[in-house]
């Protein structure tokens, strides 16, 4: 088909998602064709460096082939093999067992879903088995962060605290609460590492104390780094803070490392650098790279056991998916994580430490407010005034020019609705590839300051 029809299929069938559907019909797509490493081209030709690895997901690059084998020698072999009524695959098998050996402490048990949003919603339904079994249903009550992304689905958009998932579709629900991010720009407390760790333990203190007690309360979830968020990076001490606070109240904590997990941020998972185990532990996107649609849920053993050992014999836990395990899946979950085994977790940190040094010496422009990155995850956040941190205003439209003029510079990256842009490189990239990439957001930068409204906005 010619680019012009696709493009015109797009605009009359293609629901995309997270998107104005106004905007897609008007506009229509970006239509990619091919990639390489972190480089993709697409139907015309042009070449895009990836400052975003897809969606957060495409952690070891583009046309991997060991990845790709993998695909092909499973897909050939088993394409399909269901995990209901018994059944399993060696694929799937093997690679819950080589997570298991390499997830913090004892969450030793994985269910396979097929996707983020998905692992997000089985968490949940877990916290609702588990209460029961423990002979606590009345701790309902779940909490996240203001700001938090946790999927899309219709639990899990309720906790997340973004706008969008919440206009029109009757959530939060009435068991779902959230309290103030920690994000040290924004915080009132900030930058003051300390306090903003004491008010955040206060915080939800506070919210527990307002629901009832922890006897009503099941869970606390966050992210690490906070991603769809914003790329809002906690001060040291916040996690094992907020773990010791939970464990004290007798509230199940959750770590959602959807974005954060399999190198994003330097170790395997973000909740090593502070020796952090929580409860349960929810992955995707990196698992399998993005070549495949999987995610998991890591379960404690104690979890697990308390579960299995309430249910009487004979009885399902009643949850689980078509493509729960997928063979296929699995089996390029097995191929990348010998790829992160294997040296690129290490020229991810690499990349990571130059990355954040070239977004440091950026604060000097006149439209950055901040830039934070922990590993290869980071973001750029603009304001018309440094002092005062002001957002500019809706009506210059920065996010959608950001986006335009990005493309037309040959780099990708996410340009966030709150004019911060989002970076989430492959791990693949060289130093010169970050170099690239830098650059290229410099000039975008520049670009924006040649509109006559932006430039009168800046304070």
């Amino acid at each position: 088909m010619t680019p012009e029809t696709l493009v015109s299929l797009d605009r009359a069938h293609l629901i995309h998602p997270v998107s104005s559907w106004r905007d897609q019909e008007e506009h229509g797509p970006h239509i990619l064709q091919s990639g390489q490493g972190s480089w993709l081209t697409d139907i015309h030709g042009n070449k895009l460096l990836d400052g975003f690895a897809g969606l957060w997901c495409v952690n070891v690059g583009y046309g991997q082939k060991s990845v790709v084998q993998a695909a092909t020698e499973q897909m050939t072999r088993l394409p399909y093999a269901t995990g209901y009524f018994g059944f399993a695959s060696e694929s799937a098998i093997t690679l819950a067992s080589r997570l298991a050996a390499v997830s913090p402490g004892d969450l030793n048990r994985v269910f396979f879903s097929q996707g983020g949003s998905d692992a997000v919603d089985s968490a949940l339904r877990f916290i609702r088995f588990y209460q029961h079994a423990r002979g606590t249903p009345e701790k309902r009550h779940v909490i996240g962060l203001a700001r938090g992304y946790h999927g899309s689905t219709y639990t899990g958009a309720g906790l997340t605290a973004l706008a969008a998932f919440h206009r029109n579709a009757d959530v939060p629900l009435s068991w779902q609460h959230h309290i103030p991010s920690p994000d040290p720009y924004r915080h009132p407390k900030g930058p003051d590492a300390a306090a903003i760790i004491a008010a955040c333990v206060a915080d939800l203190r506070n919210k527990v104390a307002e629901l009832g007690g922890p006897e009503h309360v099941a869970a606390f979830f966050c992210e690490p780094v906070q991603g769809s968020g914003g790329v809002a990076v906690p001060p040291v001490g916040w996690l094992s803070a907020m773990r010791n606070t939970c464990r004290e109240l007798d509230i199940l904590f959750v770590t959602d490392e959807v974005i954060t997990g399999f190198g994003r941020t330097g170790p395997l998972f973000a909740c090593e650098h502070e020796n952090v185990v929580p409860d349960m532990m929810t992955v995707a996107k990196g698992l399998t790279s993005g070549y495949a649609p999987m995610g998991a849920v890591f379960m404690s053993e104690g979890m697990y056991a308390t579960i299995r050992d309430a249910t009487p014999p004979g009885v399902a836990v009643g949850h689980g998916m078509t493509y729960s395990a997928h063979p296929v899946s699995a089996a390029i979950g097995l191929a990348v994580l010998d790829l992160y085994q294997n040296g690129l977790l290490e020229n991810g940190v690499r990349s990571g430490v130059h990355l954040a040094s070239r977004l440091a010496a950026m604060k000097d422009h006149p439209l950055v407010g901040d830039t934070r990155s922990m590993g290869m995850l980071a973001a750029i956040e603009l304001v018309t005034d440094k002092k005062a941190k002001t957002k500019p205003s809706p009506a210059l439209g920065i996010s959608k020019k950001l986006s335009k003029i990005g493309y037309e510079n040959g780099v990708l990256f996410r340009a966030f609705g709150d004019d911060i842009i989002g970076l989430a490189p492959p791990l693949c990239m060289t130093l010169e590839e970050t170099d690239i990439l830098c650059d290229r957001i410099e000039v975008v930068l520049n670009t924006l300051l040649d509109d006559k409204d932006i430039a009168a906005a800046i304070a």
